[in-house]
C-alpha cells in the first residue's frame, strides 16, 4: 500500500488550527521561496514564514500527532519529522507538475504528506494529484484527515477555482528507505497486532514480533 489516508485530527483541534490561521495576517509569504529551483518555476501559492510565532506553534502540534499515531508510524517508521509548513491557494493558484527535493537541509524526504485543513466543500479545484508508472490518483479530503505518499512520485495541485485551500504539508524520513520493504513490514505488523487482539499474547506471535523488530533492524538506516 503506498498511500495512507487517516482521520489525523479531532474538531476541536481543527478549529484551533483554523482559528489560528485566521488570526495571522502578516506572515504569508509567496511559497516559491522554498521551492527548489525547477518546482518554483510551477509553484504559485502562499505559505507561513516558517519563522513566525503561529507556524512554530501548530507545526509543533502536528508533529506531535504525527508521532502519537500508530498507524501513522507503523506505516511510515518515522526517524524525522521535518519541513513543515501551512499552505494557502486562493482563486487561480496551483503547484504544477514537480517532484519534492530528495535532500532538504531539514532531512531527507522519503514520505511526504498533506494535511488537508480547509473542507473540501469550501473550495472547488485544488485536488492533489499523484502519478505513478501506471496510473494518476486525485486526492480531496475532509477536515483534519491526512494523506501521506512517497516522495518519489510526481504529483501537482491542480488550480483551485472558488474558494480557498489551506493544508499543512510536510516530509518524513524514514528508518525504511524502501517502499517495498516499508509496505512488507506494515503488512507484518499490522497482522501481529490484529492476530494480538483477537488472541492474545503467545509464544508463535512472540516470534512474529521477533522477526519484525529484527528485519527493522537489519533494514533500517
Amino acid at each position: 500500500m503506498n498511500y495512507l489516508t487517516h482521520q489525523l485530527l479531532n474538531a476541536e483541534e481543527i478549529d484551533f488550527l483554523e482559528k489560528e490561521l485566521e488570526q495571522e495576517k502578516q506572515a504569508w509569504e509567496d511559497g516559491k521561496k522554498t521551492a527548489g529551483s525547477h518546482a518554483s518555476m510551477v509553484k504559485n501559492n502562499l505559505q507561513l514564514k516558517r519563522q513566525s510565532d503561529t507556524s512554530k506553534k501548530l507545526s509543533s502540534l502536528v508533529k506531535q500527532k504525527l508521532l502519537n499515531d500508530h498507524l501513522i508510524k507503523s506505516f511510515t517508521l518515522p526517524k524525522n519529522i521535518h519541513g513543515i509548513m501551512f499552505t494557502k491557494s486562493s482563486r487561480g493558484m496551483s503547484y504544477g507538475r514537480h517532484i519534492d527535493n530528495a535532500y532538504m537541509s531539514s532531512g531527507r524526504a522519503d514520505l511526504s504528506f498533506t494535511v488537508f485543513l480547509t473542507s473540501k466543500n469550501q473550495y472547488k479545484g485544488g485536488e492533489l494529484l499523484i502519478e505513478n508508472l501506471t496510473s494518476e490518483n486525485k486526492f480531496k479530503l475532509n477536515s483534519g484527515e491526512i494523506l501521506i505518499y512517497p516522495s518519489t512520485y510526481l504529483h501537482s495541485v491542480q488550480e483551485v477555482l472558488t474558494g480557498e485551500r489551506i493544508v499543512c504539508v510536510g516530509w518524513i524520513e524514514s528508518y525504511i528507505k524502501s517502499i517495498e520493504v516499508r509496505e512488507y513490514l506494515f503488512d507484518l505488523d499490522a497482522g501481529a497486532r490484529s492476530l494480538l487482539a483477537k488472541h492474545g499474547r503467545s509464544d508463535d506471535l512472540d516470534l512474529i514480533f521477533k522477526s519484525y523488530s529484527n528485519l527493522l533492524r537489519v533494514m533500517g538506516d
